[in-house]
Order: C-alpha cells, then sequence, then structure tokens
C-alpha cells in the first residue's frame, strides 16, 4: 500500500494501507487524539478491485485478514466508509479475547450502560447525546466483554450516523466534529462524529455492566423488564464471535444475562429516551 496509518481503538490496534492519500489522510484527521498501535492485530487494505480502477472511476474494494467475499467496493467519494467498514469486519470476524456485542456503551462512576438492539433503534444517537450529558461514550459498534472479569472494554471509534440522526446529534451538540458528509451511500446519507477527548482519554479504563437496555425509537414511551432467557438469545444474534468462541462465550454471556439488570424501552423522541435512562439509572 502506498500509504498507510498505524492507531489503536481501546485495546484493539490497526494497520491500515491504501491505494489512495485521501482516506489515510481523513483518518488521521478524525482519529488524530488517537494512539498509534505498538503491535497491530488488524490489518486493512484499500485497493483498487482492478488496476485501473484506481484512476478510472475509482472504486474501493474492503480487504485486510479477513473478508467477506461478496463484499461489494464503493466509489472513492465513499472510502472513509469503506475504512471503517473494513475495521469493523476485522475485529467481528477476528477478535477473540472478548465477547463481541453489538451495542453501544456509556458509562457514569464506574458502571456501564450498554444498548442493543435491531438497526435504526437508536443506540448510536443515544449513547452519542449521553455522551454529552456527562456520561462517558465507550462506543456505538462493538461492546467488548472480558470473558474472565466480566467488565467491558471500550471501543469509541468514530461514530457513524446516518440520515436523520445526523440532525439530531448536531442539534444537540453544536461544537461537535463531524467528518465529511458522505451523500447517497448503500445506507443512506452517513456522517463521523469523533467521540469528545474524554472519552479517547479513558478509553482503557474498563467499567462495569450495570444494565442492559433494549430501546426501540418510534413508539409510545414505555418500560418493560426482558427475561433473561430472551436476552440471552437476542444477545446471542448480536454477537459476532459467540459461536467462535464456544464454551467462553456461552458462560460469559450467561453470567451477564443472569447479573445485570434488563429492560426494554420504547421512545417517540430522544428527548423522551434520554430521561427514561436516567429515571432507570436512579432506581437502580
Amino acid at each position: 500500500m502506498r500509504h498507510s496509518l498505524s492507531l489503536r481503538v481501546g485495546p484493539i490496534g490497526f494497520r491500515i494501507g491504501s491505494a489512495w492519500a485521501t482516506p489515510i489522510a481523513q483518518l488521521a484527521c478524525l482519529y488524530a487524539g488517537y494512539p498509534a498501535a505498538d503491535l497491530p492485530e488488524a490489518t486493512v487494505r484499500l485497493s483498487p478491485p482492478r488496476p485501473w480502477r484506481r484512476v478510472l472511476r475509482p472504486t474501493v474494494a474492503l480487504g485486510g485478514d479477513h473478508m467477506l467475499p461478496d463484499a461489494a467496493p464503493l466509489p472513492l467519494a465513499h472510502a472513509l466508509l469503506a475504512a471503517e467498514m473494513a475495521m469493523n469486519l476485522q475485529v467481528a470476524l477476528g477478535h477473540r479475547r472478548h465477547l463481541l456485542l453489538h451495542a453501544s456503551a456509556v458509562e457514569r462512576d464506574g458502571r456501564a450502560i450498554v444498548m442493543t438492539g435491531e438497526s435504526g433503534a437508536g443506540k448510536s444517537t443515544l449513547a452519542t447525546l449521553l455522551g454529552a450529558r456527562g456520561w462517558r461514550f465507550m462506543g456505538d459498534e462493538f461492546v467488548l466483554l472480558d470473558p474472565v472479569t466480566g467488565s467491558l472494554r471500550a471501543f469509541p471509534r468514530l461514530v457513524s450516523l446516518k440520515n436523520g440522526a445526523i440532525r439530531e446529534v448536531a442539534s444537540h451538540i453544536p461544537d461537535a466534529r463531524f467528518g465529511p458528509l458522505l451523500r447517497g451511500t448503500p445506507k443512506g446519507d452517513i456522517r463521523h462524529l469523533v467521540p469528545d477527548a474524554a472519552a479517547v482519554a479513558a478509553m482503557d479504563v474498563p467499567a462495569v455492566p450495570a444494565l442492559l437496555l433494549f430501546p426501540r425509537y418510534g413508539a409510545a414511551p414505555g418500560v418493560r423488564g426482558v427475561g433473561a432467557g430472551e436476552a440471552f438469545v437476542r444477545l446471542t444474534q448480536a454477537s459476532t464471535n459467540y459461536v467462535a468462541l464456544g464454551e467462553v462465550g456461552f458462560d460469559a454471556l450467561t453470567r451477564f444475562v443472569r447479573e445485570v439488570p434488563r429492560v426494554a424501552i420504547d421512545y417517540p423522541d430522544t428527548g423522551a429516551a434520554l430521561a427514561q435512562v436516567e429515571d432507570l439509572w436512579r432506581a437502580l
């Protein structure tokens, strides 16, 4: 690769190579506050699917240590999205030191809320806005559960905001740092938000899970408890390496759903959701 960058997000180090300078320059700017990786465990490659695609209608293929054969390449204008997707892919398919949960997380006073749900549930938006209200943002893509201690490790990568969530977050956090607006991606309009300096500075500080939340956007306000069995099944579906970890993953997830309170909330707007989260936290 002609251009490269090394960086660490939480406990995971990345080595990113690109056939073009622009993606690396964008990543270097947005990840400027992150440390370099001493020993990168994940390699990302951004390269053209065919040599002529580097200059003729340039197109970026997602590559690295782990690849999906049917992953469609993206135009060079969406190279930042390609880089983030490739980074996530390396973690999802290659990381084994923690049980991975597709979730967002925030921390206060050493205890964390884990939020998981289907795409569009609002977990990224909620985690971002809570991060601006005195909580420490721990991540919006993966929550890393230590199978030995049961603690959570932060993975505060760039926050991938989509469509209406971009305006929502910008209206609440006017001084937020954003990457370029990527229009017309396969996921709609996307803009990456840089986590605040406090989240990056504390990304090596673990937290104890204190609440498991299943948010659902677009419904009348409501709160209900979630049984351990239901939570277990939903989290196995939200984990990319549960099967690969075998008995270790089963034991870690069993302990997690047994020991952590589990609640589902429905909410019509982010204001209602933020109030619900604060009420639930005070009741713990």
